[in-house]
């Protein structure tokens, strides 16, 4: 006779030895490289306490802190992002930012991207993540943009789309310490 408890236990040895469920419980959770994380680092070059240097192709962001020192995070870069070169300056900057697909974008891939068109409020499901600053050069806006992502994986990489995408919980750090008017180099 199967009794009441050998029933469920027999439930339970078959749900644990599920592949699937196994898996759920067993899956590790992502952990960013250790070289990605954020970190105090020496600068070879003597640069302005207060800038931020952009290496796009080793997919590292410097916050120059002091002449010869910097914070030096990982970064995920946008095709766009590496296209990018040169000078800017933050001249806005924005908490739980809006996101429009560019018109480029929705013209490249309209099934993806025209769903968006009218933009996206901010909040967790944005792709500008939880803070967002944006690069101008001579006063116009270059469409480029530091800004967060809830997509750590994409740390170290080269992504479809974006451009200079950090964890959240790293560029909320960067923006509570860079004001508007701080230069970008990205070289």
């Amino acid at each position: 006779m199967i009794t009441r408890r050998t029933l469920i236990g027999g439930v339970a040895v078959a749900a644990l030895s599920s592949p699937g469920i196994l898996r759920a419980h067993t899956q590790e959770p992502f952990v960013l490289a250790d070289e990605f994380q954020p970190r105090e680092v020496r600068v070879r070059e003597q640069h302005a306490p207060g800038q931020i240097l952009v290496f796009p192709r080793s997919f590292f962001l410097y916050h120059v802190f002091d002449s010869e020192r910097a914070i030096r995070y990982g970064v995920g870069v946008g095709k766009a992002g590496l296209a990018f070169k040169g000078s800017a300056v933050i001249e806005r900057k924005a908490e739980w930012p809006s996101w429009r697909p560019t018109n480029d974008m929705i013209r490249r891939n309209p099934d993806r991207y025209a769903q968006f068109a009218d933009g996206v409020p901010g909040g967790p499901n944005n792709p500008l993540g939880a803070r967002a600053l944006y690069l101008y050069r001579e006063g116009r806006d270059t469409y480029y943009r530091i800004h967060g992502t809830t997509e750590p994986w994409s740390i170290g990489q080269s992504v479809s789309n974006g451009c200079i995408r950090m964890l959240n919980d790293h560029v909320i750090q960067l923006y509570e310490q860079v004001p508007v008017g701080t230069p970008v180099t990205v070289v």
